[in-house]
């Protein structure tokens, strides 16, 4: 039915090529035109189409005079000139697509098309490769082209220092690896200063090896780690101190489930923990973990909020009473509730940044990719990223031979008719490549081949450089070459002379990938460009992928015709039977990579979230709204906890407000039960927020504006980095522990997303108090230093305190001694008068 509609209509991919033959006309019709500049007019026309795109023009206007300056470039700089394919390639690339093309169909020099032409818009070009050897590789050769139309040329690679970085991401045309660039995404959202970042906006980019990148590394994160900054002896500590308070040093309040130490509490850890001041920055570590055990004793309550099962602590949900297996609380709170009830305190995970390679390279405002092997994961292309697959045909007919593969009952046996093969074909001095699918594999093989006398080369996809230059020399007379299938990728084995004579080379595949796409590589290392060479593969009935998928047939039939172990069934129904066993796999795969996908969509938005509030933060110079719009919900949260609507005034909890107030925003005694009685809720947090306010203007007058504006972003940068990188830890726990709920009942994916967004608004008000109350409470040293600063309280560094808790008249200090707001001056000077 599929084969009469493709007659009837012809096919889509057949279609699309058609179309863009007519540019391809268009470009070659240009040729003669070109040879004919001088090497100064050819790069004149860069200049030229940048003017052309500020006057209005477009890039696709421009695509096939630009195609051709490329063509023209390549042919006086490298000796090579575009096939006509290649520039379909090119333009399959302009438009966002991946380019399907065989190996040895020069994917690299097709890119040279698409990056030049973006290039033009000024943005920023992104080439991305699987490593290193690539991308210096590339950005050499092909740089090449691009300097001598007078574009600039980046390479990124790991351990550059910043510097480095910033001035290759600035140039026109930037090479990396997926992961570099992944990593300086999460590391720019890290900085404390925007002069720190390195990338540009995510503009373009052209993912070498598609397939690789985006299909077999998306199940697998970045993750930048730091050393965890909490000793788990200090949640010991802590508890031991709280376990001695008495009700007066502390304040509880019920309704929100808040407490705090009193002042009287305040004064006993100075003396316990021998610090002079509690509130100080290098204290922020100590206070967090006094602080978390406070609550674990007079908040958390065993049996109610949590259980103890099989020595861990678990949740309990407030509304339904079910235990949360695999959810933990953030922020420390969980290891402080370990601590109070006697058992192991688990290590608290340092996560600074995390982001897979589906939602990093989704940011691009437009992406192409280029591999040999694209079309099997088409429907996966399409629907996570977007991008279509056109299949670009080869330049000169294909003559390699795919012979059937061949079935044997044992693994023994394959490998011994695997040897048998290549010493024959090896007395005819062809070549032979035969690829593995494991280092242990390829190494039982090269042991049966030295005890025949056979020299050859093992390469494992562990040195990039060391496995281009082995895999380029193995289409030499002879040469037999072992490799992993996925060793080598992006390296052209070209033919050496007398070879095609004999066959050209010859591919073994000693099992078959659970991926059909992993084969197709292999068996695509010959025949390119029109080579003669031939494929093979030799499987077992103890291979993996045979016994999950209908070995015991074939193996019933082949003991009914008495086959013994060195005996193969050769069949193309078999290697039907095979692909159709990986069509299984590959949809399994791609169902566990969509649910991966779905996961961290959840953490994505709220990645998202923090980062555009965190560069507004960097790339603003008076963040004062943005302390504002944290202050008031503080305050309106308060209000509405205990001074309901619903409730009559009388009955309004004045005293909780009054209490809040002063601890986080204003001086004791500065309100009063009078001040509040007799507003409404919404003229009760007007007036509220006003008496701030006052109180906001009086210290940024006092400190100077210059001051305040940096002690904001110091402080706000703060408590950003430490409760997003908390809230990491608290999500991954939950996701690991969320496949639990499904037993009840309850759909995982649904619940992660539901307590997912409870902990995110959860964690967003837990950041507005803590800015608050420093901004309001803390006294600030004229250095303040933003990098020492939010170190000291990410990492427990033993930076110099910038934030200083403000002098009491309750502080014992005499009028002489110096003042500890670290001023510098004596007590009397600065609060004694």
């Amino acid at each position: 039915m599929l084969g009469l509609v493709k007659k009837i209509f012809g096919d889509t991919n057949e279609r699309e090529v058609k179309r863009l033959m007519k540019t391809v006309e268009v470009i070659n019709g240009m040729e003669p035109d070109f040879e004919k500049l001088s090497d100064e007019q050819l790069r004149a026309k860069t200049d030229e189409f940048r003017a052309r795109l500020e006057k209005g023009d477009t890039l696709e206007q421009l695509l096939p005079e630009a195609f051709a300056t490329v063509r023209e470039t390549s042919k006086r700089v490298l000796g090579k000139r575009h096939y006509d394919v290649q520039l379909l390639g090119g333009m399959v690339l302009h438009e966002g697509k991946i380019a399907e093309m065989k190996t040895g169909e020069g994917k690299t020099l097709v890119g040279t098309l698409s990056v030049y032409l973006n290039a033009l818009a000024g943005k920023g070009v992104h080439v991305v490769t699987v490593n290193d050897y690539l991308a210096t590789r590339d950005s050499e050769e092909m740089g090449q082209i691009y300097n001598f139309l007078g574009m600039t040329v980046g390479l990124n690679l790991n351990g550059m220092d910043p510097d480095m970085k910033q001035e290759a991401y600035a140039a026109d045309i930037t090479y990396g690896t997926n992961n570099e660039f992944g990593f300086d995404y999460l590391r720019d959202n890290m900085v404390l200063y925007k002069e720190q970042m390195v990338q540009r906006p995510l503009s373009y980019a052209i993912i070498d090896e598609v397939d690789s990148i985006l299909v077999d590394e998306a199940r697998t994160p970045l993750i930048i780690s730091g050393q965890a900054a909490k000793s788990t002896d200090m949640y010991f500590s802590a508890d031991r101190f709280i376990s001695r308070l008495s009700e007066e040093d502390y304040t509880v309040d019920v309704k929100t489930r808040q407490v705090a130490l009193s002042e009287a509490g305040v004064a006993k850890a100075e003396k316990a923990f021998n610090v002079e001041n509690l509130f100080d920055v290098k204290n922020v570590t100590l206070n967090h973990h006094i602080q978390q055990a406070l609550r674990a004793h007079i908040i958390m309550r065993l049996d109610v909020d949590y259980v103890v099962n099989d020595g861990e602590v678990v949740i309990v949900d407030e509304f339904t009473g079910r235990m949360m297996a695999g959810r933990r609380y953030s922020d420390g709170l969980h290891q402080a509730i370990e601590a109070k009830e006697g058992l192991e305190v688990q290590n608290e995970s340092m996560t600074l940044a995390t982001i897979t390679f589906q939602n990093y390279f989704r940011m691009y405002r437009k992406l192409a990719g280029m591999t040999g092997t694209a079309k099997t994961e088409e429907e996966e292309f399409k629907s996570i990223y977007g991008l279509e697959v056109l299949q670009i045909p080869t330049n000169k007919p294909n003559q390699r031979k795919d012979m059937p593969d061949v079935v044997y009952k044992t693994v023994n046996g394959k490998f011994r008719a695997a040897v048998e093969e290549i010493v024959e074909r090896h007395k005819n001095n062809q070549p032979i490549l035969v690829g593995t699918v494991s280092i242990e594999n390829s190494e039982r093989l090269s042991d049966m081949l030295h005890k025949k006398g056979i020299q050859h080369k093992v390469l494992n996809a562990k040195f990039h450089a060391e496995e281009a230059e082995i895999i380029s020399r193995a289409g030499q007379p002879g040469s037999v070459t072992i490799a992993t299938n996925m060793a080598g990728r992006g390296t052209d084995i070209l033919l050496g002379e007398g070879v095609p004579s004999v066959g050209g080379l010859h591919i073994i595949g000693t099992e078959r990938h659970e991926s059909r796409r992993i084969d197709n590589q292999l068996r695509g290392r010959a025949g390119r460009q029109g080579d003669p060479g031939s494929s093979q593969f030799y499987l077992s009935l103890e291979d993996e992928l045979m016994r999950r998928f209908g070995a015991d047939n074939v193996l019933g039939m082949m003991e009914r015709l008495g086959f013994d172990e060195d005996s193969p069934i050769e069949s193309k129904l078999i290697t039907r039977a095979v692909e159709s066993a990986q069509k299984r796999v590959e949809g399994n795969n791609f169902d566990l990579r969509k649910v991966v996908l779905q996961y961290d969509d959840v953490m994505n938005q709220q990645r998202e979230i923090i980062y555009r509030q965190r560069r507004e933060v960097l790339e603003s110079d008076n963040i004062r709204q943005i302390v504002m719009d944290m202050l008031k919900p503080c305050i309106d949260r308060v209000v509405d906890a205990h001074c309901s609507e619903e409730e009559v005034p009388e009955n309004w909890e004045y005293e909780e407000v009054l209490t809040y107030m002063h601890r986080h925003f204003l001086e004791e005694g500065s309100l009063t039960r009078d001040d509040l009685w007799g507003k409404e809720q919404e003229e009760l947090k007007e007036f509220l927020f006003n008496k701030v306010m006052d109180k906001y203007i009086e210290r940024e007058q006092a400190m100077g504006e210059e001051l305040v504006r940096e002690f904001e972003k110091v402080i706000v940068l703060r408590a950003v980095d430490s409760k997003w990188m908390d809230h990491i830890d608290a999500m991954d726990h939950l996701r690991q522990g969320i496949h639990l709920r499904a037993y009840g009942g309850t759909d995982p994916l649904r619940e992660y997303q539901f307590e997912g967004y409870e902990m995110f608004n959860s964690m967003i008000a837990s950041i507005q108090e803590e800015v608050s109350t420093y901004i309001m409470k803390a006294q600030v040293e004229q250095n303040v230093e933003r990098q020492a600063v939010v170190e000291e309280s990410k990492m427990s560094t033993n930076a110099e305190p910038a934030v200083k808790r403000p002098v009491t008249k309750d502080d014992t200090i005499g009028r002489n001694d110096p003042c500890p707001c670290g001023s510098g001056k004596k007590y009397k000077q600065c609060h004694g008068k």
